[in-house]
This record gives C-alpha cells, structure tokens and sequence, in this order.
C-alpha cells in the first residue's frame, strides 16, 4: 500500500464531504454514504491495516496510543490514523470539527462509545478519545489540520 494509493482511496471521501458543514448531519451522510460494510469503508481499511503493517501508518507511539499523520491537506482536511486498545488519550479540542472513522481490529471495540462507523464532532467541541472492548484504528479527518491538546487530565 503506498502513500498515493492511500490518498486516492481517502480521496473519495474527502471529496464528498469537502465544504460542508462538519455536524451530525455529516455522520449520517457519512454512515449511509461509505457505511461500515460497504466496498470504500473495507478497501480504506485495508489499507489502513497494510499501511500499520509497512510501518509508515502509526509510526510514533505515546503512553501506548500508535498514531501519525498520513496527509497534511486532501480537499481543505489533514488525515491521521491512531491505533488505540483500551485506552484514554489526551484531552484535546476541535477548533474546526473532528470527522473519525472507527475500524474495530478486535473483540467489540468501540471509540468514545461508537463501533464501527462514522462519529463526527462539531467545531469546539473536545474530548479525550477512548478505546474500549478492544484494539481499533480511527482515522481521522481535522478540517484545516486543527486539533488543540489541552493538557487536560
């Protein structure tokens, strides 16, 4: 899997959503639109899993979160993708929004009480993102690369 295929595959997501409103309306576009059985959420998987696998996807690792950023800017959104195994991360705010794709690797995972799917925050909200019930991968997309760590236990 390298780095372009990826962004072609990322790509047809971002296109489609590029320029609206990051809500909850956007999670059920998303949800109906790529849903979590379909052929675009499986392939960007995939990729996802190879790319963890090549080691150039989650190449870092903090208080045991793997995670980096893949793409600084695909249509006006920066992508990164953690891997998380029941565990909290750090408190951070999403000046722009927040747009996650939640991949369950194991058991019944599930990120900030979502399983597999699209989860959108608005635009100044916050959270510490969580992992439970098992390992996932979410990648996700910050609208203009904006994301604010807190600091906040």
């Amino acid at each position: 899997m390298s780095l372009e295929d990826f962004q072609s595959l990322i790509g047809e997501v971002t296109g489609a959503i590029s320029g609206k409103e990051v809500s909850g309306a956007l999670a059920d576009e998303l949800n109906a639109r790529f849903p979590a059985g379909g052929a675009t959420f499986k392939s960007i998987q995939a990729a996802c899993e190879a790319a963890v696998a090549e080691g150039w996807m989650c190449d870092r690792e903090m208080g045991g979160i793997k995670f980096g950023r893949v793409i600084k800017d695909i249509d006006g959104f920066s992508v990164d993708v953690v891997r998380m195994k029941d565990v909290v991360g750090p408190h951070h705010r999403h000046p722009n929004g927040e747009v996650d794709m939640v991949m369950p690797l194991s058991g019944d995972a599930e990120f900030d009480g979502s399983g597999a799917g699209w989860v959108v925050y608005e635009p100044d909200s916050a959270h510490k993102p969580t992992v439970s019930g098992g390992e996932a991968l979410v990648l996700y997309l910050l609208p203009g690369g904006a994301i604010e760590f807190t600091g906040q236990d």
